[in-house]
């Protein structure tokens, strides 16, 4: 355990990549974000105003998932450290910065649902859908999605390193068909109102269990790659 916290410690030598970064990328969305609910309310515009711009430090993560395994696992592996050891430190300290940004979205939340949005009727946080289950749910909505999408980066940093770029271009390839070919299928057959439906039925806590469970699957998938991957 002692040395899982050491890659913990090691992931966090430069605190900017996991902390600094993703809360610097959220706070310019939510400035900007302001700053438009204010102009469209001083110009008369009727509310309330809805922006997706508290989603942007979760694409950041992606990049970070990529850059904790292609810039810090042959380091690691130079100090000794166990691929298993690695895995499991480098997911506490994403853990972390999950928890860390679920907080803040909730927090953010309730700060907008008792000033009536900022003063300006804007709510960049306290998204309908997200926050219908509470601020608990939708601090674990947001940590769920942070960990997926970490996750989605690490392992593409995992299939890279034990099967090369040409094989990793394949697999997204051949995701993006899949997903061109769902979306023909649902076309084709009339079904947007029954797929919209069956996701309002979801709610954020099914949306989070579906992307909780593809985390982990994502999670054993890289576990079992990086034990085979090339430092």
């Amino acid at each position: 355990m002692n040395r899982t916290v050491s890659v913990v410690r090691m992931q966090l030598i430069n605190k900017q990549t996991f902390i600094w970064v993703p809360l610097l990328v959220l706070g310019s969305a939510f400035a900007i974000s302001l700053a438009i609910y204010a102009i469209l309310f001083t110009a008369g515009v009727s509310g309330p105003f809805y922006g997706g711009g508290s989603q942007a430090p979760l694409w950041v993560l992606l990049f970070v998932g990529i850059s904790s395994l292609t810039l810090t696992f042959p380091f690691s592996q130079a100090m000794s450290v166990t691929r298993r050891e690695f895995f499991f430190g480098t997911m506490l300290a994403a853990a972390m910065c999950a928890v860390l940004l679920g907080v803040v979205f909730a927090v953010g939340a309730l700060v907008e649902e008792a000033t009536g949005g900022w003063g300006v009727n804007g709510y960049f946080f306290a998204l309908d859908w997200v926050v219908s289950g509470g601020p608990l749910l939708a601090a674990f909505f947001y940590f769920v999605m942070a960990m997926l999408i970490f996750m989605l980066g690490f392992w593409s940093a995992t299939v890279y390193k034990r099967f090369g770029a040409l094989v990793l271009t394949s697999i997204w390839v051949g995701v993006a068909l899949l997903l061109v070919l769902a979306i023909w299928v649902i076309t084709f057959f009339e079904l947007w109102g029954d797929v919209w439906t069956g996701l309002v039925q979801a709610g954020p806590l099914g949306f989070a269990a579906g992307g909780l469970a593809l985390t982990v699957v994502l999670g054993g998938i890289s576990y079992l790659t990086i034990r085979r991957a090339v430092p």
